[in-house]
C-alpha cells in the first residue's frame, strides 16, 4: 500500500497576507471552507501578527469565529502567533467562542540573522528566547506547536545561508521540543541538493533532532524559479512526508520581495500532490474538490488586485 503524505495548505496566510486590496472576510472563510471540503489535511487560517505589519491579517480572529462552522475533527486548524500578544488575541477568541478555535499555533523564527531583524525586529537567538512562555501556555491550553525556519537555503538580504546555520537554529529550538519544525525555502532558491543539505544538517543538529521521527519535519516551498517540484522529489527521497503548499500558488512573505517586486509565491498544492503522486505516494487530498478552492483563491486575489489597482474586476 502507497505511504501517504500530509499536505497543509497555507493559501487563508501565507496566500492572502502580501495583497495590497482588502479580501473581506466571508471570502477568506469561503476559502476555508473549500479547502476543507477538499480534505487537505491542515489548513493554516491565519496570523495574529500586528495588523500594521500586516493589514491583510486585521480580521483574524472573525476569520477564526466565521470558519468554525466548516471544522471536521480529521482537519487540522492552525495559525501563526508572532508572539505572547498574539496568543494572547488567539485565545481571547477562543474564549469568546466558548472553544478552541485552531489546534496548533507556528511561530517563526529565520535561519538568516539580517532576515529575522527585518520580520520579527529581534535577533535569531531573542526570537527563540521569546517562544518559551507562549510554546508553555499553548500547550497549557492544550495547543501543538509549529515552528517554521526562514530562508533555510538563501536570504535576501545575507545571501546563500550555510547548512550549519540551519543546525545552530534547530539546535536552539530543541529546547522547546516544538510538534514540528517547518524549514522554508522563502524566495525560492532551492535545489534538490540544497534543499537536502538543509534537511539533513536540521535532522542530525543535536540528540534531539536525531530521535525525532518524520512526522516532525516539514518542508515549505516557493517555486521561484520552477524547481519546487525537483525540491519535492529530493525531500521525499530524503524521508519527509510532510509539505505546505498554497491553493492556486498564493503567497509569499511580505518581506521578502524587493523594491518593486511580488514576493515570490508558494509551490501550488495541486502541483505539490502531482510530484508526490509521480513519486508513488498518496495523499488524501481530492483533487477535484481542491481545483474549486485553488480557482477561488486565485479570483479573491484578482478581485484585491483590481480593487488596490483600480481595475474594473471585468473581463
Amino acid at each position: 500500500m502507497p505511504e501517504m503524505v500530509r499536505i497543509t495548505d497555507v493559501s487563508p496566510r501565507d496566500g492572502l497576507q502580501n495583497e495590497p486590496g482588502s479580501i473581506p472576510t466571508n471570502d477568506k472563510a469561503r476559502l476555508v471552507e473549500l479547502l476543507v471540503d477538499a480534505l487537505v489535511d491542515e489548513v493554516e487560517l491565519t496570523s495574529f501578527v500586528s495588523p500594521k505589519r500586516v493589514p491583510q491579517l486585521a480580521d483574524a480572529d472573525d476569520v477564526l469565529e466565521n470558519v468554525l462552522p466548516f471544522k471536521r475533527p480529521d482537519v487540522l486548524y492552525s495559525a501563526l502567533v508572532p508572539n505572547e500578544k498574539g496568543l494572547g488575541r488567539l485565545l481571547s477568541a477562543s474564549e469568546r467562542a466558548g472553544m478552541p478555535l485552531v489546534d496548533k499555533i507556528a511561530l517563526f523564527t529565520a535561519a538568516s540573522e539580517e532576515f529575522n531583524q527585518q520580520n520579527t525586529g529581534a535577533s535569531i537567538a531573542e526570537s527563540i528566547e521569546r517562544f518559551a512562555l507562549v510554546v508553555r501556555k499553548a500547550r497549557d491550553n492544550g495547543l501543538k506547536v509549529r515552528a517554521y525556519i526562514s530562508c533555510v537555503v538563501r536570504c535576501p538580504y545575507q545571501g546563500d545561508i550555510a547548512p550549519e546555520k540551519v543546525a545552530e537554529v534547530v539546535q536552539k529550538l530543541s529546547e522547546l521540543e516544538p510538534d514540528e519544525i517547518d524549514l522554508g525555502d522563502t524566495i525560492g532558491a532551492a535545489t534538490p541538493e540544497t534543499i537536502v543539505a538543509a534537511l539533513d544538517a536540521a535532522r542530525g543538529a543535536n540528540a534531539w533532532a536525531e530521535s525525532q521521527d518524520a512526522e516532525t519535519w516539514v518542508v515549505h516551498l516557493h517555486d521561484t524559479h520552477g524547481r519546487a517540484g525537483d525540491c519535492v522529489e529530493a525531500a521525499l527521497d530524503a524521508g519527509i512526508r510532510s509539505f505546505d503548499g498554497s491553493a492556486g500558488g498564493l503567497g509569499g512573505c511580505p518581506f521578502a520581495a524587493g523594491p518593486g517586486e511580488r514576493a515570490p509565491g508558494n509551490i501550488a498544492t495541486r502541483t505539490l500532490i502531482e510530484y508526490i503522486h509521480a513519486k508513488g505516494y498518496e495523499t488524501r487530498v481530492n483533487t477535484d474538490r481542491l481545483e474549486r478552492a485553488s480557482l477561488f483563491a486565485q479570483e479573491l486575489v484578482e478581485q484585491a488586485q483590481d480593487q488596490h489597482f483600480g481595475g474594473t474586476g471585468l473581463g
